[in-house]
């Protein structure tokens, strides 16, 4: 631009006197255009300075019933909003080809309808439908669609008559699904002939976000899924959704704070659900699908291993013991793998304690052998310089006079999951680890 300007000063003190008002013009013209590129300059930078970011996630844990003629509406809440979202469904379980013959979004209004006019279809490469590939996963087309945080997503799919062969499936969401037999996807108020509390074929949803926008995810089993309560369902009480909502009053400029759920009831970091295959592939086996390959992930933060401490040796009646034991040593070594894995992918890792389970009501599951692994493998996540930072989630939620034990009013009832106010206070503390000085070594980008 300078070399421009100087240009056109020289020319127009040569031909001033004879052509003023000529060069007048031509001198405006030029800053006119001037403009008009820097704009379109602007406009590419800022549209740079943007990418895709996980808003909600969940992780597949196994091989579910087909519902094929029928549409499924699911209900998903997302933590950061934004007027540009995309959807991803996953046949990982398929044996088949899945047939998605229809799709929609909308914002919930109540049960299964939508907020009259915001009902949008999806699309994949243009077409209304797509066949997914028995093991892959899709994105939707991007969809232009104002979305405050927060909002309650209804995500409807219709699939055609033999075209799946089995669904892949989150068992425990935790979240009422909608489901009607006939194609009701481009239907604000949806028939409800059935219900069911699983996520099904529905992985993740991404929106338009800031590129020094922070993305959490959150990787573990069932108190980080959010069991196991009744009055949990339909009540977005999880700790990640507490969490959502602490770093979202903190980020409310253009970098956003979203948070991905990639907890799984029953879950290990060692061993698969094998004869439990509800239980989800092992932490390390799913590491890649359901963390490193989601979208804008900044951020781990890791709670796993009571279950390889007491489903080892626990009865489950008739004799049957699911295995294997391990012990702490083992972990940590899983712990190590993990946070390295994370850590090559560009991600800071923190890792939490485990909580008190002496209570749990599964015999075999607590015992003193148990106890002391447990305690093992916290002082090694107090100590480590391995990881990024951790989060003492044992420390925050046991009773001070009896740390076996959760405190009273962190515990919801079996000695081993959280209450709300247990899920709450869990997400304090993670929140805390996160950004405050000194609390955690966790660094902001």
């Amino acid at each position: 631009m300078s070399k421009k300007s100087s240009f056109l000063s020289n020319d127009k003190s040569q031909v001033h006197r004879a052509f003023s008002s000529c060069a007048n013009t031509l001198a405006a013209a030029v800053i006119g255009l001037a403009l008009i590129i820097s704009q379109a300059a602007y406009a590419k930078g800022g549209a740079a300075n943007h990418q895709w970011v996980g808003t909600w996630s969940s992780s597949p844990v196994e091989k579910g019933e087909a519902f094929e003629g029928r549409t499924l509406r699911q209900i998903v809440r997302i933590s950061a909003g934004g007027d540009q979202l995309r959807i991803r469904f996953s046949n990982r379980f398929g044996e088949v080809p899945l047939i998605i013959d229809s799709a929609s979004v909308g914002i919930q209004d109540a049960g299964a309808a939508v907020v009259p006019g915001s009902l949008q279809e999806l699309t994949f490469g243009g077409a209304p439908s797509i066949a997914i590939a028995a093991g892959a996963k899709v994105w939707s087309d991007p969809v232009q669609l104002s979305v405050p945080d927060e909002a309650d997503l209804a995500i409807s799919l219709y699939v055609a008559e033999n075209a799946t062969g089995g669904s892949t499936m989150h068992t425990l969401s935790w979240q009422t699904s909608f489901i009607a037999l006939g194609d009701f996807t481009g239907d604000e108020v949806m028939p409800v002939d059935e219900t069911r509390q699983s996520w099904f074929w529905l992985t993740g949803v991404d929106v338009k976000a800031h590129r020094n926008s922070i993305a959490v995810a959150i990787l573990g089993d069932s108190i980080s899924e959010g069991c196991c309560l009744a009055e949990f369902v339909d009540a977005n009480v999880r700790y990640p959704d507490y969490l959502a909502r602490l770093l979202l009053d903190r980020y409310r400029g253009k970098p956003r704070a979203t948070v991905l759920n990639a907890g799984i009831s029953g879950n290990r970091i060692l061993s698969s659900g094998g004869l439990l295959p509800r239980l989800g592939p092992n932490v390390q086996h799913r590491l890649d699908t359901d963390v490193l390959a989601q979208s804008g992930v900044t951020h781990v933060i890791m709670l796993i291993g009571v279950n390889d401490i007491g489903l080892g040796e626990a009865d489950f009646g008739g004799g049957f013991v699911l295995g294997p034991v391990v012990e702490a040593e083992e972990i940590i070594a899983g712990y190590k793998q993990v946070i390295r894995r994370v850590q090559d992918a560009g991600m800071q890792v923190l890792v939490g304690t485990i909580l008190p389970f002496k209570g749990f009501p599964l015999p075999g599951y607590w015992s003193e052998a148990n106890e002391e692994k447990r305690q093992m493998i916290n002082a090694w996540i107090r100590t480590s310089e391995l990881h990024d930072g951790f989060v003492d989630f044992d420390e925050a939620l046991r009773d001070p006079q009896d740390p076996e034990f959760l405190l009273g009013i962190y515990d919801g009832g079996d000695g081993l999951h959280p209450s709300a106010a247990g899920y709450e206070r869990m997400a304090f503390e993670a929140e805390q680890a996160l950004l405050l000085p000194g609390q955690g070594r966790i660094k902001r980008n």
